[in-house]
């Protein structure tokens, strides 16, 4: 898929787990889970938007475009 999520990366670099992430923005570790794999089909902005606040990033550092 050329979308690309970053999560893992920005998580390793903020020093934050996942499940203290799902915690603070308020999803199942399980729906994490699967934004962070890549395997979602879509995201709502308002996640998106507490990702950005709970992590202190934009989305441009979360979601990547590669092409195929």
């Amino acid at each position: 898929m050329p979308i690309q999520i970053n999560l893992d990366k920005i998580l390793e670099e903020k020093g934050m787990k996942s499940n203290e992430l799902a915690e603070i923005i308020d999803i199942t570790t399980a729906n994490l889970s699967i934004l962070k794999t890549g395997k979602a089909k879509a995201v709502r902005f308002s996640t998106l938007e507490a990702l950005c606040k709970a992590l202190e990033c934009q989305p441009g550092d979360i979601l990547e475009y590669t092409a195929e």
